[in-house]
């Protein structure tokens, strides 16, 4: 069994994904990130960068005591590797994969959540900062598009883990200010991945935990306002 520590984002939808598509047996544990569940001493036993999601496998491969692993990219790896599933075993086929996971986890990922921030959560409006990440959120989309009409329906060939970390990255777009018209190839992908019964499932659970709309000064604090000094407040 899977202990999967979870709040509705893109990072979340990433495990559900895989965890729907191979039937592994998993336990939701709701971690309730506006209301700073993230920072208790038990989560950041499991994840020290008090960020979710993270997962405790209590049937690791090596059968040996629970396995917690943080950071999805890492636990995307660990579960293909666990599973033989989504993950190719062949050197180059493997990389292959790994290289387009490692690009959503450093590229991909991390400015479309700046893009999200400043476009759906700043308190003031920042030309610069919309200006930046919204024209590099679009770059990567174009980087992702070639890519999709070079390997045909998946971003490394088959089906992968890419696609699993990539997909919840641009299924928010009209959010991120990005127009799908000019990228075909990736506009037919979100169409395919998003037909698949186990992304669907994956996706229902988001109406289950979702929040409230309208985020309180509170919240906000919880989720943006941390530092080093003050991890746990």
């Amino acid at each position: 069994m899977i202990e999967l520590f979870y709040w509705p984002t893109p990072n979340a939808h990433k495990i559900t994904i895989f965890l729907e598509e191979t039937g592994l047996p998993y336990r939701i544990v709701r971690l309730n990130i506006r209301a700073g569940d993230q920072f208790k001493p038990e989560f950041l036993a499991i994840s020290p960068n008090n960020r979710m999601p993270a997962i405790v496998d209590h049937e690791p491969a090596d059968g040996g005591a629970p396995l917690s692993l943080f950071e999805s990219g890492a636990i995307l790896e660990y579960l293909g590797e666990k599973t033989g599933k989504f993950l190719p075993p062949g050197q180059r086929e493997k990389f292959g994969v790994l290289q387009w996971l490692y690009w959503q986890m450093a590229r991909l990922g991390p400015m479309a959540a700046q893009n999200h921030h400043f476009v759906l959560y700043a308190p003031e409006r920042l030309p610069y900062a919309l200006d930046r990440y919204v024209k590099e959120t679009n770059r990567l989309c174009g980087v992702l598009d070639r890519q999709l009409g070079k390997t045909g329906n998946f971003i490394a060939g088959d089906y992968s883990i890419a696609d699993m970390a990539s997909y919840p990255w641009v299924v928010p777009w009209k959010q991120q200010a990005q127009n799908l018209d000019d990228f075909p190839h990736v506009k037919r992908w979100l169409e395919t991945i998003g037909e698949r019964a186990a992304v669907r499932r994956a996706y229902e659970l988001e109406a289950k935990y979702r929040p409230e709309p309208t985020m309180t000064d509170a919240e906000r604090k919880v989720l943006f306002g941390k530092t080093a000094a003050m991890p746990n407040r």
